[in-house]
């Protein structure tokens, strides 16, 4: 955590710099990226960092207006797809016919990853088992799972049953030991409630620390997870710790994209830039996620002691 530590500090210093400098880079700029109003489609995963995000951008840039519309990715990406909301944040790149809206117009899409989440699976904590293997997890997609344990997922159309029928490689869900509920709490309820059940949520709902976290917390307990064999972290059971979303060490990883389709360089755009800048990267470190910036640093620095 020093390495981790020393980063924070970091950007705590270029942040103050920037701040010092604001007015100069709103002069060269220009106001559109600071004023105005935009509208994000969001991923109900990343909610609370956005929110985060946004009252953070809002006290700097008081004249800017951003505002959300928060769902499944059934649910906000038709509006994207069809352009009547530019702005999206989700946990995949987009498929080629859901950018055909802007390509048939020769309209820009800009993707930047601004954070690395991780897909925690929990346990009841009275339950012996505190591991669970990747191909344990995926045989259970595949109804193939002897174990008789069974996997329970916030709804049927979330990024996360989505992340792990890709991954299991499976066409739809088995006829039992998989099931959704409606929300993330509901499955930390369910879990802390009922034995032999394994819930699949995002790290971030795990954090004590947030506005309104699940009174169920102190009921469950977080499984380490090992990889398939030959892949970065195949040689132990990891946590979905902070260090091992940095590290990749933790076999549950995805990318946070923040996608604009806006085609001005107007607020939009504005929020998407702070969102990759230091003051954007710290806050996602708050948040107990792996910072985009962060997490290249830390690469780089294994590289280049080998």
């Amino acid at each position: 955590m020093k390495v981790i530590s020393n980063l924070v500090f970091t950007l705590l210093f270029a942040s103050a710099f920037l701040s010092c400098n604001r007015s100069a880079n709103e002069n060269t700029k220009g106001e559109k990226r600071t004023s105005g109003s935009t509208t994000i489609l969001v991923d109900e995963t990343y909610a609370r960092i956005l929110d985060d995000q946004i009252e953070v951008f809002k006290a700097d840039y008081p004249d800017a207006t951003v505002s959300t519309i928060v769902g499944n990715e059934n649910e906000i990406l038709p509006k994207f797809r069809t352009g009547e909301v530019k702005m999206l944040v989700i946990s995949r790149m987009l498929k080629p016919e859901e950018e055909r809206f802007y390509q048939n117009r020769k309209s820009p899409i800009y993707v930047d990853r601004f954070a690395i989440d991780g897909l925690a699976l929990i346990g009841n904590r009275n339950e012996v088992d505190s591991t669970i293997t990747v191909e344990e997890a995926y045989n259970i997609m595949r109804g193939t799972s002897k174990t008789g344990k069974k996997l329970v997922f916030d709804n049927a159309y979330s990024s996360t049953i989505r992340y792990f029928i890709d991954s299991a490689g499976i066409k739809e869900l088995p006829k039992s030991g998989v099931y959704t509920l409606k929300t993330t709490d509901d499955v930390i309820k369910y879990v802390a409630d009922n034995k032999g059940y394994i819930g699949v949520i995002g790290v971030n709902w795990l954090l004590k620390n947030v506005k309104n976290p699940s009174p169920f917390l102190a009921s469950i307990k977080t499984l380490a997870v090992k990889n398939l064999p030959n892949k970065r972290g195949a040689d132990a059971f990891y946590k979905p710790t902070q260090e091992n979303l940095i590290n990749g060490k933790y076999p549950l990883l995805r990318n946070v994209y923040v996608i604009n389709a806006e085609g001005t360089s107007g607020l939009g755009t504005g929020f998407a830039t702070w969102l990759s800048s230091p003051r954007g990267q710290l806050i996602v470190l708050k948040s107990g996620l792996g910072p985009h910036e962060v997490a290249q640093r830390e690469f780089n620095l294994k590289t280049n002691n080998k």
